[in-house]
């Protein structure tokens, strides 16, 4: 047994796995948990990193690496992970090249590494002081130093301090990626996914920010935005990445793409509507918060659009009155969200996310994967979209709505 090392409370040791880097990964235990064993190889991956950081400077090691490695293990959905294993999962004559499954282990492990950069960033720009039920990251440094009045050029220190945290998972990301290439006969297919991936992400980011600073934006654009910033990552990309990596046809892996652009999509659309509908209790923030910040959302896009068609003067001023920082806030927020209701964006989005949840579980079905990697991919994405796969856009949450109490959507992710 090896000595206690001051590192090891940063990051919970985990259990005895097949999915520890350099070591053989046994596909079928892992396919009996993919998450679990995701969160072992993370868990792996971050002590070593963790390690070369406080070789750095033991402050910096403390203060940043160990808040992103604990902030990678704390939890989520691990969807990308799961949709990107299950990708590479999914060839009817078994797992392709030696090594494989070892590979797309770790490229899952990468995965949850981008998407802590881009939640601890989010919070950062959105100003959020809450990530899954926890004081956020930048919240929590400003704390630390009581630096929380003191404004810097670019905000708190805690704010500052948590990009370059963000850049540092991002970093991390890309490490553990490129190892996990090696030897790959894909790499070079595999890597061209990874950089498309990340550009996209950042311009959909910026796109977002874009729209909530000039208050403009269509349906279109939101469509386009989410589309960037969350439809190609969260699940084009995964599958993409799984595909390429188990040595798929070319035929499987464009299929996978086009179920990803549709999920995703509508995995956006359902995040936008709990965002303004979700019950408070499930999404951990306040009905119409959505609203409160201005987020250039496709359900407001659609409801702006509707009130210009029908030339209604009172809802277009309401939206201007409401929608944001400077909005009045209160009952005004209800009086938008009765507004999304009775014009029937909330019912249209609803319906887009129906639609664009079924195109995408019926090209995975049409890509040629294994039925066992296919059926979990579509339980997994008829989930993202909503607890009945996007299916339903109102009932008694409308009547609720028009009763004058709140539309709550829950579920979740």
């Amino acid at each position: 047994m090896r000595a206690q090392d001051p590192l090891d409370p940063l990051v919970p040791s985990a259990p005895p796995d097949p999915a520890a880097p350099g070591g053989p990964v046994d596909p079928a235990a892992v396919d009996r948990d993919v998450p679990a064993a995701v969160e072992a190889r993370l868990g792996e991956t971050l002590e070593r990193r963790l390690r070369e950081a406080s070789a750095t400077d033991a402050v910096f090691g403390a203060d940043l690496a160990g808040r992103v490695a604990r902030f990678a293990l704390a939890g989520g959905s691990r969807l990308r992970a799961e949709l990107l294993w299950w990708a590479a999962r999914g060839r009817p004559d078994g797992d392709g090249e030696p090594g494989a499954a070892a590979r797309a282990l770790g490229a899952a492990a990468a995965m949850e590494l981008i998407q802590t950069c881009a939640l601890i960033h989010d919070d950062v720009m959105d100003g959020s002081a809450l990530r899954r039920g926890r004081a956020a990251l930048h919240v929590v440094l400003d704390e630390q130093y009581g630096t929380g009045a003191r404004e810097l050029p670019c905000g708190t220190f805690g704010g500052a301090a948590a990009v370059l945290a963000g850049d540092l998972a991002l970093a991390w990301a890309d490490d553990t990626f490129v190892e996990c290439l090696e030897g790959a006969r894909a790499a070079g297919g595999a890597y061209a996914i990874w950089r498309a991936m990340r550009t996209e992400m950042v311009a959909g980011q910026y796109l977002d920010l874009r729209a909530q600073a000039t208050g403009t934006g269509s349906a279109g654009q939101a469509v386009r935005t989410a589309a960037l910033k969350t439809a190609s990552y969260t699940v084009e990309h995964p599958l993409a990445l799984g595909a390429t990596l188990a040595g798929a046809p070319e035929r499987t892996v464009r299929r996978l793409r086009e179920a990803g652009r549709s999920a995703g999509l509508a995995f956006q659309l359902h995040d936008d509507l709990r965002g303004t509908f979700g019950d408070p209790a499930v999404i951990g923030k306040p009905v119409g918060e959505d609203v409160r910040e201005g987020r250039a959302t496709y359900v407001l896009a659609v409801a702006r659009e509707r009130c210009e068609r029908a030339g209604d003067e009172t809802g277009l001023r309401l939206l201007d009155r409401a929608v944001g920082p400077a909005g009045a806030g209160g009952r005004e927020v209800d009086r938008v969200l009765d507004l999304l209701v009775a014009c029937g964006a909330r019912d249209e989005v609803a319906r887009r996310v129906g639609e664009l949840c079924h195109r995408g579980t019926e090209a995975v079905r049409e890509a040629g994967l294994a039925p066992a990697a296919a059926d979990r991919i579509v339980t997994l994405l008829r989930g993202a979209c909503g607890p009945d796969g996007g299916a339903s856009a109102s009932g008694p949450q409308d009547t609720a709505r028009e009763a004058g109490g709140p539309v709550l959507i829950g579920g979740g992710r």
